[in-house]
C-alpha cells in the first residue's frame, strides 16, 4: 500500500507531494513501517535505534 500522506521533517508541513511547497524540503512518509511478528529486520532497527554498530 502506498501511502498518499506526506510530512515535511524540516518545516512539519502536511502534503501530499514528494517536495514541501513551502520550503523546497523533500518530504517523508509520516506512517511508522507496518507490524510483523516474523520481521526479518527487527534486530538491526534496533541496533540503529540504540546507537549500536550493526554486527552481520
Amino acid at each position: 500500500m502506498k501511502w498518499k500522506l506526506r510530512k515535511c521533517p524540516k518545516c512539519g508541513n502536511y502534503t501530499f507531494q514528494d517536495v514541501c511547497p513551502k520550503c523546497g524540503t523533500p518530504t517523508k512518509v509520516p506512517h511508522p513501517p507496518r507490524f510483523s511478528p516474523v520481521d526479518k529486520y527487527v534486530k538491526y532497527r534496533i541496533e540503529m535505534k540504540r546507537g549500536r554498530p550493526l554486527n552481520c
